[in-house]
């Protein structure tokens, strides 16, 4: 149904240009570009592969769109991430936003860094509603959490600080992030608000080592008022990354600012998290969210339902909310999707389209394959070294062995491949070596906890993405 509904949508495009209805059709679009954006997505999707569409494409983020000219900008997180965009993936997107709108269209790619608004505006201008505590529906599984983060906004670096908030994927914790940092900026205009994740931060931190750049990059986040940390659990496990943000969790720290951190579970069970930043992280407060309950979720079905003027009966919000338990971005990916439908497609809400949609957010949102390019993105994150060097087989220097063994490891761990397939892809070695490198990891993680630690980390990782 996905496709019928570019089609439609092209069909409607080239109608209102061919009778001067452009401008009319641009107001439905800019207000749904979100939903025209999730179905360039679709379109992305079917030609790439999951690891593909996952690593690259799924964290670009929709910032504006002008159908007059025919200009969209597109975030992406990094400049790394951008080039790699345009190498690699622009004809496709470009491809797919054509059928969507039925016209070619010029694409912009920035990053956060470059965006004139702070971090936490650009999220808003990205999303259907702003990211605010009067839109964030409470209930027992997070009114705690709730509690803390505006209690941080209304008092910066009084109140709880630090502030580290955790819980599964999809439950919140980046709503009230970015509700924190749009509170204090409404409230403090002149204040310097830094946003950042946890991975961005240490990709950042090597560009700026291999530029020569460490002053400015200090500069920018030891001088913020307040430092918004999204997914801090990616920091651990990288010496000099861990290092760097000591160092810079002290100095904001001590200059009483305020330093608010999310993570998917709480820092005594991040194994391998430096324990001199586990003691300060620790220091502060900290929030968990809980899965909502039923009736908080249908709560979120009919706020976000009444964000986008989308008519849902009560029945369906119930039937959603009972369908859908633990995740509350897959319950908001429903009440999009379906707006996609009937925006676009004028199609009437029905159960049987509301069961359609809930099918198709919850495979999208199943979590992919563990491939090993999943996986040597992890363990080559995790190390600092590169995935391709991991599979020479003429690489053997003692830094990269090391990293090697770990991925063999964790590929026979998560995956189905046999010895010989796992031997073809770590540089065509023999079956019989990547027998003894499993074996011989074992025996190793039996008496090395802190192995055990990294790699059990690693695998989370790549199980939480």
């Amino acid at each position: 149904m996905d496709f019928d509904i570019l089609r439609n949508l092209g069909r409607k495009v080239k109608k209102a240009r061919y009778f001067n209805g452009v401008k009319i059709l641009e107001e439905s679009l800019m207000k749904s570009f979100n939903d025209a954006w999730n179905l360039v997505c679709v379109n992305c999707k079917s030609k790439i592969t999951d690891v593909g569409y996952n690593i690259w494409i799924s964290r670009i983020e929709p910032v504006s769109l002008n159908f007059e000219k025919g200009e969209a900008t597109l975030m992406v997180p990094s400049d790394f991430h951008r080039e790699t965009i345009e190498n690699f993936y622009l004809p496709m997107i470009k491809e797919s936003f054509k059928e969507v709108f039925g016209t070619d269209i010029s694409i912009t790619f920035i990053t956060p860094e470059e965006d004139k608004e702070e971090a936490p505006k650009e999220a808003s201008s990205t999303s259907f509603y702003d990211f605010t505590f009067d839109n964030f529906i409470v209930g027992s599984s997070n009114k705690f959490a709730h509690a803390a983060a505006m209690a941080v906004a209304a008092n910066p670096a009084h109140a709880y600080n630090p502030l580290l908030m955790y819980g599964s994927s999809g439950l919140g914790k980046t709503h009230l992030l970015y509700a924190i940092g749009n509170e204090i900026k409404n409230d403090n205009p002149d204040m310097k608000i830094q946003y950042v994740k946890g991975d961005d931060f240490m990709n950042e931190l090597i560009e700026s080592i291999g530029n020569n750049t460490m002053p400015e990059f200090r500069q920018k986040y030891r001088q913020a008022d307040v430092l918004l940390v999204d997914d801090v659990q990616f920091i651990a496990g990288k010496d000099r990354t861990q290092e760097e943000f000591f160092h810079t969790f002290n100095t904001l720290y001590e200059s009483h600012k305020q330093i608010v951190l999310t993570s998917d579970r709480p820092p005594k069970e991040i194994n391998i998290l430096d324990d001199r930043l586990r003691s300060r992280f620790e220091s502060g407060l900290l929030a968990d969210l809980q899965p909502p309950d039923v009736e908080t979720r249908i709560a979120i079905i009919k706020r976000k339902a009444d964000s986008l003027n989308l008519p849902i009966s009560d029945e369906h919000a119930q039937f959603i909310a009972n369908k859908i338990k633990t995740n509350v971005r897959q319950i908001e990916g429903v009440v999009k999707k379906l707006n996609a439908r009937y925006l676009l497609n004028n199609e009437k809400i029905t159960q049987a389209v509301v069961s359609e949609v809930i099918s198709d957010i919850l495979n999208n949102d199943a979590p992919p394959e563990h491939t090993i390019d999943m996986i040597l993105s992890e363990v080559s994150r995790t190390f600092g070294v590169k995935p391709e060097d991991i599979k020479n087989q003429k690489s053997r220097r003692s830094n990269i062995n090391h990293p090697r063994h770990v991925a063999i490891y964790i590929t026979r761990e998560l995956t189905d491949l046999s010895t010989v397939t796992i031997g073809e892809i770590f540089g065509n070695r023999h079956h019989s070596t990547i027998v003894y490198t499993i074996q011989q990891m074992e025996k190793k993680m039996q008496t090395d906890s802190n192995l055990r630690d990294t790699i059990e980390d690693i695998i989370k990782n790549i199980r939480d993405r």
